[in-house]
């Protein structure tokens, strides 16, 4: 299987039937529910485990986001967990035996308003005190790092400083499914597709199993990993879950020459922009204001984010757009995720990462295959439970998080 090439991905994991039982089972095929079937197997020698997916593997969010990867975040119980995830990112490719294409060009972020600046040196020196690599630069050493951009003090959100992290940048997507799903498999785990919970077994507060579209299956523990639709999940089972699901919508150019070696995000004025590596660029804005399961772009959000990018890249003007897509995110009030035992009994849960699940996907699967083989957190994790919702120990990460990745 190793000598298999990433661009036959059919071939890189079995489709087995589903067995009667298994030992844990993984509501969601996407980076996270993989991650922590592979953290299971490899950290915890627990391999009578099934990925459960509803459609095609990875094909929700995993495959919908801009795969952006950074640590940057203000609060130290987000840079413990970001961090994490960006250290095993670095070693991911050498653990999995995959390259897919981990690129650590440095991730920007723009400061256009003396608010902006106040609280971008807030965040670089918190960041330093975590030690996660970051500096402050001034316009002419954002100038440097990216040369595309315009710094001019004459346009309507001037270009007054950014944060920089070096080490942080992008992956493909589909390949880190394909890597930890292939790896997965290696170790013994069932990765089953087309294949919907429709519902949970339950004896009293305890979980027993789950009702799917392809029959009963016994579990001695389930994990929710469902994203958007991790509320419905929770639903299903018998509890609520604070978070809300909306539509974040991105899209790609044609194909270029590399002409920016970065990646920009301004959170002032909603767009961020990274080249892919064949060449096309890559574009966001901020999450849709509605609640909603749409898998598709809009013209209006895209009108005002090709309007910030021309704006911030003249030499953008002349790109078309190729197509536009929409993810499910999954949000709560204090923009940090939920990685957590559930009422019930034997019921896992990790959602509620909004617009950074893509970044954290090793650390969310590092964490949460902890937490289900030990029933307690990880000391990374245990910051982020549900019960934080009641006891008011939010995690507000609404500046670093502001605009998508």
């Amino acid at each position: 299987m190793a000598d298999l090439l990433p661009e036959h991905p059919e071939f890189l994991w079995n489709n087995p039937e589903p067995k009667k039982s298994y030992d844990v089972v993984i509501v969601g095929g996407g980076g996270h529910g993989l991650a922590t079937a592979y953290f299971l197997a490899k950290n915890h020698g627990i391999t009578n485990v099934a990925v459960l997916e509803k459609g095609w593997l990875a094909g929700g969010n995993m495959a919908r986001n801009t795969t952006i990867i950074r640590s940057n975040y203000l609060w130290d119980e987000s840079a413990g967990i970001y961090e994490k995830s960006l250290k095993l990112w670095e070693q991911l490719p050498e653990d999995l035996e995959y390259d897919f294409l981990f690129s650590q060009r440095g991730v920007m972020n723009l400061a256009h308003t003396l608010g902006d600046v106040r609280e971008s040196v807030r965040r670089v020196e918190a960041n330093k005190l975590n030690g996660v690599d970051a500096e402050w630069l001034d316009p002419s050493q954002v100038k440097e790092a990216c040369p595309i951009i315009n710094v001019s003090d004459n346009i309507r959100y001037p270009v007054m400083g950014a944060t920089w992290q070096p080490r942080a940048g992008i992956a493909k997507h589909d390949h880190v499914a394909w890597a930890f799903a292939r790896k997965a498999n290696e170790m013994g785990v069932d990765i089953i597709q087309n294949c919907e919970v429709t519902g949970f077994i339950k004896d009293g507060e305890k979980v027993t199993g789950v009702k799917t579209t392809r029959g009963t299956i016994n579990a001695g523990k389930v994990a929710l990993a469902g994203a958007g639709h991790s509320s419905v999940l929770a639903e299903m089972a018998g509890f609520e879950l604070p978070i809300q699901s909306h539509p974040l919508q991105a899209l790609v150019s044609e194909l270029f020459e590399p002409v920016h070696p970065t990646v920009v995000m301004s959170n002032h004025i909603h767009v961020y922009v990274s080249q892919a590596h064949k060449g096309e660029l890559v574009m966001g804005a901020g999450i849709d204001s509605y609640n909603g399961y749409g898998q598709r772009g809009a013209f209006h959000v895209i009108e005002e984010q090709m309007a910030a990018a021309v704006e911030l890249f003249p030499i953008f003007a002349r790109a078309h757009v190729l197509r536009t897509w929409g993810g499910i995110v999954d949000t709560t009030m204090d923009a940090s995720p939920i990685i957590s035992k559930t009422p019930i009994q034997n019921l896992y849960v990790n959602c509620g990462w909004g617009t950074g699940g893509f970044k954290g996907t090793p650390g969310a699967g590092f964490t949460m295959a902890h937490t289900i083989a030990h029933d307690e957190p990880h000391e990374l994790n245990k910051p982020f439970s549900l019960e934080r919702f009641e006891t008011g120990h939010l995690i507000d990460e609404h500046g670093a998080a502001a605009v998508a990745h």
